[in-house]
């Protein structure tokens, strides 16, 4: 079973259907800590504020559960503001302190360049990864967002992308997968991505 967590940030049912459509089996949206507790494999996405979600991990008792679930291994998938919260903390209207799964920051993009990033952009890989797994490099994804990860180190970094500047546009530590893109949005290439996190979580269990 793999539990898209519902922390009350948005999009959950749209993720759940993109990877029912990618042929992912047995995929839940829930706030229960009992089913996360429980999950081969856990995704977080999310749209909205960086503070406004850490502090509704944090209340609802969710984060404690799903913490203790990666460290035990169970794949995660963070996309968009899930991927954001991977970072030790985040300046978006204030300092947040984050997961600190992927050592680094949560900052605003460049400045000079639209406001949010908005549309497709390709993705380059500097690094091999599960998750783009027989997609072909400087393929186009959809992302909406003003902020992004910063990594401290480079060698986490599976995918970076170009607007006003080079960002992270993907992520892999261990059994912890990142994505600033919306891959439920991404056409057959989005698909693909969710169908290989799917097979990563099937291999685990």
């Amino acid at each position: 079973m793999i539990v898209v967590i519902d922390y009350a940030s948005g999009n959950l049912r749209s993720v759940q259907k993109g990877m029912e459509h990618a042929g992912v089996a047995d995929v839940v949206v829930s706030g229960d800590p009992a089913l996360i507790a429980a999950a081969d494999g856990l995704v977080l996405p999310g749209v909205g504020a960086f503070g406004d979600a850490a502090a509704n991990l944090r209340a609802s008792g969710v984060e404690d559960v799903m913490l203790g679930r990666i460290s035990e291994g169970v794949p995660f998938l963070g996309i968009c503001l899930g991927m954001q919260l991977l970072a030790d903390v985040g300046f978006e209207e204030g300092e947040w302190q984050g997961l600190g799964l992927v050592h680094g920051t949560c900052e605003r993009l460049a400045d000079g360049v639209k406001i949010p990033h908005m549309g497709w952009n390709t993705v380059s890989y500097p690094r091999r990864s599960r998750l783009f797994e027989g997609i072909p490099e400087d393929s186009a994804f959809y992302f909406v967002h003003s902020y992004h990860l910063k990594p401290a180190y480079d060698a986490c970094v599976t995918g970076r992308t170009e607007y006003g500047m080079s960002f992270a546009a993907a992520v892999e530590q261990g059994s912890i997968f990142g994505v600033q893109f919306h891959p439920e949005k991404s056409s057959e290439k989005g698909l693909r991505l969710l169908a290989n996190f799917g097979a990563v979580v099937r291999e685990r269990a």
